[in-house]
């Protein structure tokens, strides 16, 4: 069983920054594809990144260049830089899990970024 804790969420102003992290539980974070998602009211949740046990990393199209993904395997942490947020980047975000072994996804309780303009 892994469980996630998502922190780091909050208002900011369009422009700025923020930083979500999620630590994970367990000792197979390593193991694990790490990622993050949004979704905002009435939309179905969408990917925005995600880092492989490898250490690669995929962004989704609306934030390329603008977030950044990272792993800290010592802390069983991940976490996401976002840089220059715009209103359409308010949404909440989840923290996930992937096990490919057994094909197991884990999702943390999601936290609220919201970016006024």
């Amino acid at each position: 069983q892994v469980q996630l804790v998502e922190s780091g969420g909050g208002l900011v102003q369009a422009g700025g920054s923020l930083r979500l992290s999620c630590a994970a539980s367990g000792s197979i974070f390593s193991f694990l594809r790490m990622g993050w998602y949004r979704q905002t009211p009435g939309k179905q949740r969408e990917l925005v990144a995600i880092t492989t046990s490898g250490g690669d990393t995929m962004y989704a199209d609306s934030v390329k260049g603008r977030f950044a993904i990272a792993r800290d395997n010592a802390k069983d942490t991940v976490y996401l830089q976002m840089n220059s947020l715009k209103p359409e980047d308010t949404a909440v975000y989840y923290c996930n899990a992937y096990m490919p072994s057994i094909a197991r996804d884990y999702w943390g309780p999601g936290t609220q970024v919201t970016v006024s303009s």
